[in-house]
């Protein structure tokens, strides 16, 4: 397949697949549940940290910390106790458990108390180098700045200097960059044009068969391989095919083998 039909194969399958009907089995939702720019953010990240395996499970359990937050994730982050937030338990999504969970939520008291919030975080980062890799990077050194770290929460942000492909963390940054469709575009000041792609097994399928990933392995060489190729099709905002390399491996697999 020619570089012309790819587009437009990609550019259907975007507009065919960037719908609101989408957010009804997305975990997208659960943001959605909030109009406050900080409750986004927050209800956002946390939902990102759990979202790999079942889509329903990611959906139901991103729930329950919404309603340990009591459904007012920026209230309770500048407000609970730090006793409070040690006696969560009880909870886990695959191999993120309770005490995972009660660093996350001190991380995140810590940011958005005396950092200025994910958004500030972030952008600091991204200055640094002007990349997003840059940004991740940073975000997490400041994340895990915190005493007593438990042994495993580490493994929760991911470390795009080791090479991983960061897919939640892209993810999160996708959906509150990007200004298009489904997305908030509450971050303004991080280019649309300069997001990875949130590359999992279902997009790393389908840009392989479709020619536009070589790499056999999804790190973050991968991601800056197949971003690349797609800024030749949209130079300003290469991650919104996403949508069509999801769909097509979900939905058109043999289609496209």
């Amino acid at each position: 397949m020619n570089n012309e039909k790819l587009k437009d194969l990609l550019e259907q399958k975007y507009y065919e697949y960037n719908t609101y009907s989408f957010i009804e089995t997305d975990p997208i939702q659960i943001p959605y549940s909030f109009n406050k720019k900080e409750d986004i953010e927050i209800a956002g990240f946390l939902t990102a940290t759990i979202a790999w395996g079942n889509r329903k499970m990611i959906i139901n359990n991103a729930k329950r910390i919404i309603n340990i937050m009591s459904n007012a994730p920026h209230d309770f982050i500048l407000n609970a106790s730090r006793k409070e937030i040690s006696s969560i338990n009880n909870f886990v999504h695959r191999t993120f458990n309770s005490s995972d969970l009660q660093y996350f939520l001190k991380a995140l008291q810590y940011i958005y108390k005396y950092k200025g919030g994910l958004e500030s975080i972030f952008l600091e980062g991204y200055k640094k180098n002007n990349t997003v890799k840059s940004a991740i990077i940073y975000f997490r050194k400041v994340f895990f700045s915190l005493e007593e770290i438990p042994a495993h929460a580490t493994k929760h942000v991911s470390c795009v200097g080791r090479g991983s492909a960061a897919k939640r963390i892209n993810m999160f940054l996708m959906w509150l960059v990007r200004s298009e469709g489904i997305h908030f575009g509450l971050w303004k000041e991080i280019p649309t044009n300069d997001l990875m792609l949130p590359l999992d097994v279902h997009s790393g399928n389908a840009a392989r068969a479709l020619g536009l990933l070589t790499r056999k392995q999804n790190d973050w060489k991968a991601v800056e391989e197949v971003t690349a190729k797609l800024r030749l099709f949209d130079a300003n905002d290469p991650v919104k095919y996403d949508f069509s390399l999801f769909g097509l491996d979900i939905n058109e697999r043999n289609e496209i083998t």
